[in-house]
């Protein structure tokens, strides 16, 4: 099999990967399209210890399903988490906790650089015919967007602040769209700008942004500058929820948390059932697509990624020609 091995921090091309074999209760699934997103450049840059195929959002086709075989051939999107299904965070409902829980392409689980991966099949949702290929495969980021309101429902008049207009961040602005609050945006790049124009969302600078006026803001930046500048907007008694994962460590005022009693929520992975039926519903994420590469082109893919200011990039994985 072919695919992307990172290890060291260095990603390579390699033909000589084993084909997954699902277990039972496992499907192998060809992919068909997978997404970069910040936390695969992360990897690369050491945020987590990971060796193996990365990539974790992605839509495919599912194969060969032992058990049951009648859903061989479906087109599905994946969740990302592998719980033992046995562990205390498990027998409470809290299988994306789990204490022994592998994660695709992050830990201990092969991801979706490659033509094929095995993931159970209870993690598969199949994917409407309405939704196409290169909206599907932003299921995964789109749920974690939709993740915040299942955290911390936004109430008529709030102001919202989200720090951050890359990948994630123009996922979570079209999420909160329309709602309740009052969103603004602090977005960096003309691109990210004008794409936040065209939805008809609010966005400001860096430097226009007001401290301490915010009633809730959403840090999705991936820098710690990013974190330092959401502190600042929070009123007292308010709250910050956090996107970003960092490869460096952030310096945090823990005392003026304290002070202020701001409420500090950590937000993860989403509701893939949610994330379907908003782009069933029209919610389109297709604009953010910046470049589609064939997986034989992958590293360039990586670099074009990290590039400043690029959106999301695509890896075609069933094109290595």
């Amino acid at each position: 099999m072919r695919g992307l091995w990172l290890e060291d921090q260095h990603p390579r091309l390699r033909d000589d990967l084993p084909l997954p074999v699902p277990g039972p209760g496992e499907a192998l699934v060809r992919v068909r399209l997978a997404g970069i997103c910040a936390t695969d450049l992360e990897l690369k840059l050491g945020y987590y210890p990971f060796s193996g195929v990365p990539g974790h959002e992605f839509v495919g086709e599912i194969v060969a399903a032992p058990d049951p075989p009648w859903r061989a051939g479906q087109r599905v999107v994946g969740e990302i988490n592998l719980p033992c299904r046995d562990c205390a965070q498990c027998r409470a409902q809290r299988g994306n906790h789990c204490e022994r829980r592998r994660v695709l392409g992050i830990h201990g689980h092969d991801g979706a650089f490659a033509e094929f991966l095995v993931l159970p099949l209870a993690n598969l949702h199949p994917v409407p015919d309405a939704i196409p290929d290169e909206a599907a495969v932003f299921c995964e980021p789109l749920a974690a967007a939709l993740r915040i309101q299942a955290q911390r429902p936004i109430h008529p008049g709030e102001r919202v602040l989200l720090v951050g207009a890359g990948r994630l961040g123009q996922l979570i602005a079209l999420s909160l769209a329309g709602g309740h609050g009052e969103l603004q945006v602090v977005a960096r790049h003309p691109r990210q700008r004008a794409l936040l124009e065209a939805a008809g969302i609010a966005w400001t600078g860096e430097d226009a942004v007001a401290a301490g006026a915010w009633d809730l803001v959403i840090e999705a930046s991936g820098t710690p500058a990013g974190f330092e500048l959401a502190r600042r907007a929070l009123r007292a008694a308010s709250t910050l929820i956090l996107k970003s994962t960092y490869a460096s460590r952030a310096e945090i005022d823990l005392s003026r948390l304290v002070v202020d009693e701001i409420t500090l929520i950590g937000s993860r992975c989403g509701p893939f059932v949610t994330a379907l039926e908003r782009l069933r519903l029209g919610l389109d994420p297709r604009p953010l697509i910046d470049g589609r590469y064939p997986l034989a082109q992958a590293v360039a893919a990586f670099a074009e990624a990290a590039r400043p200011g690029a959106l999301k990039i695509l890896i075609t994985c069933g094109d290595w020609d």
